[in-house]
C-alpha cells in the first residue's frame, strides 16, 4: 500500500512539473502553431528516465521505494512517453529489434488513431 502512496506523490509532482515546464518551453521557443512544450517535456522525460534507469542498473543507486516514487510516479506523471522510450530501448537492447519497431509503430499509429476516433466520435453530434 505504501507503493501506491509513492506513485501518487510522485505523479502529483510530475504532473505539476510537466505543466510548468511545457508552458515555459512554449513561451521560451515562441511557437504558437506547434506543441513545442509537449515535445520538450517528452525529450526531457526520456533523457531523465534513461539516465535514472542506467544509474539504477549500473550502480544500484536507488531503493525500490525511491524507484517507484521517481520512475513510476514522477516520470509517469511527467510524461508516459518516457516509459514508452525506455521500454522500446530495452527491447532493442535485448535484441528484439522487430518488437521494438513494432512497439513504436503501434504506440504512434494506434495512439493517434484512438485520439482521432475519440475526438471525431464526440464531435459528430454537435
Amino acid at each position: 500500500m505504501l507503493s501506491v502512496l509513492y506513485v501518487g506523490i510522485g505523479g502529483f509532482l510530475g504532473c505539476i512539473s510537466r505543466y510548468l515546464l511545457a508552458n515555459w518551453a512554449q513561451q521560451f521557443f515562441g511557437t504558437t502553431n506547434f506543441p513545442t512544450g509537449t515535445l520538450f517535456v517528452n525529450i526531457v522525460g526520456c533523457l531523465a528516465i534513461g539516465i535514472i534507469a542506467g544509474l539504477i542498473e549500473s550502480r544500484q543507486i536507488m531503493s525500490e521505494a525511491m524507484r517507484i516514487l521517481v520512475i513510476t510516479g514522477f516520470l509517469g506523471g511527467f510524461t508516459t512517453y518516457s516509459a514508452f522510450g525506455l521500454q522500446t530501448t530495452h527491447l532493442i537492447r535485448d535484441g528484439a529489434i522487430l518488437l521494438g519497431l513494432t512497439n513504436v509503430g503501434l504506440q504512434i499509429f494506434l495512439g493517434i488513431g484512438a485520439a482521432w476516433l475519440g475526438y471525431f466520435a464526440t464531435i459528430r453530434g454537435s
